[in-house]
């Protein structure tokens, strides 16, 4: 937990709008590259209406793996115009295959394995936050 005061995390609201309604998150920012380095690894529990958006300056191939991470995540890929363009489900803890958005993604919001089925996320669904706010509908 001290080591975590040394980056970029901040903790806000996003909003995803999907076919089944709109789902308020509480997230934390990783906004510099030792946060998104370090990103959920550690971490033993994370409440369900929680999670971690990791924004990047330019749209970009992500991959990601799970090392050091003790949760099970469903990892949401979002373009730039904050659509979801890939879902990840139920990444495996302490797995070193890498999971890539197989497409160039402005961000990437990680959640507890099973939030995308629990709340009926899918591909194409929007994600509401000011860092990824486009003008683009």
């Amino acid at each position: 937990m001290s080591d975590q005061g040394k980056h970029t995390i901040r903790q806000n609201e996003l909003r995803i709008v999907t076919s089944a309604g709109e789902h308020l998150f509480h997230v934390e920012l990783a906004l510099d590259q030792q946060a998104q380095e370090q990103g959920l690894m550690f971490r033993r529990e994370m409440p369900p209406d929680h999670g971690m958006l990791f924004v990047y300056d330019r749209p970009r191939v992500i991959a990601m793996w799970m090392k050091n991470t003790v949760l099970s995540l469903d990892m949401l890929f979002v373009g730039a115009d904050g659509r979801i363009t890939r879902i990840a489900r139920r990444a495996e803890p302490f797995s070193e295959e890498i999971i890539s958005s197989g497409a160039p993604v402005r961000a990437v919001l990680e959640l507890n394995g099973g939030t995308a089925d629990r709340l009926s996320i899918r591909k194409g669904d929007r994600l509401l936050h000011p860092l990824l706010q486009s003008g683009a509908d």
